[in-house]
């Protein structure tokens, strides 16, 4: 398989997930075909669409390639129809979320380095196509974004994003890609696993008296 084949592969099993996770999501909150839809094309396109536009591709690929529609539309539907076989909907939520954040990591901090992005501004955009879908996904469900909580959800992009730049700049692809994504996944799990956190603003405003 070539590089370029390997990156739409990556790129389209991204929009999968984050369809998936939108879909679920929205699920959830108990959103009709159209709703469920809707969220989930939102979720599997728009961090991709803001990548391609910051590097120049124009129409974004999620309109000028067939496939990308098609693959957010049926994995949609596919989870509003078959969603009572999933169990405990939430956790697989996170999961699929999880697991977009590591593919659009990956795809994104590649499509900018190979459009020719210096390396701190193809990993700002690498972490910005990920979480671009969440972010969508969770403004739509009235949920704050999952990235202005306490949450590690950036920085693992970010740490991934890092990965991806140098691997690529020592000429390392294939498999240590994989790897790369495999790290900002594991990070993102393990984190909720373990309930590591951010620091969060102090509350230091003053208190309202009794």
């Amino acid at each position: 398989m070539s590089a370029t084949a390997a990156l739409l592969f990556a790129d389209l099993l991204g929009v999968a997930v984050f369809a998936a996770s939108g879909a679920s999501a929205a699920v959830v909150k108990r959103l009709d075909l159209f709703g469920v839809c809707f969220v989930g094309f939102v979720a599997a396109l728009g961090g991709g669409i803001v990548r391609d536009l910051v590097v120049d591709q124009a129409p974004p690929l999620a309109f000028d390639d067939w496939r990308y529609a098609v693959v957010a539309a049926l994995t949609a539907v596919a989870v509003f129809f078959f969603h009572p076989q999933l169990a405990r909907l939430r956790r697989v939520v996170v999961v699929l979320d999880a697991a977009g954040l590591a593919l659009f990591t990956v795809t994104g901090t590649l499509v900018a380095l190979r459009a020719g992005v210096p390396p701190v501004g193809a990993c700002l955009l690498g972490m910005i196509a990920a979480i671009g879908g969440g972010v969508a996904r969770d403004l739509l469900l009235g949920e704050i974004p999952i990235v202005l909580r306490r949450e590690i959800y950036a920085v693992a992009a970010l740490a991934g994003a890092v990965l991806v730049m140098a691997l690529y700049r020592a000429d390392q692809t294939g498999w240590p890609m994989v790897g790369a994504g495999v790290l900002v996944f594991a990070i993102r799990l393990v984190a909720l696993r373990r309930n590591w956190n951010a620091t969060p603003t102090p509350d230091d405003r003053p208190k309202l008296p009794a």
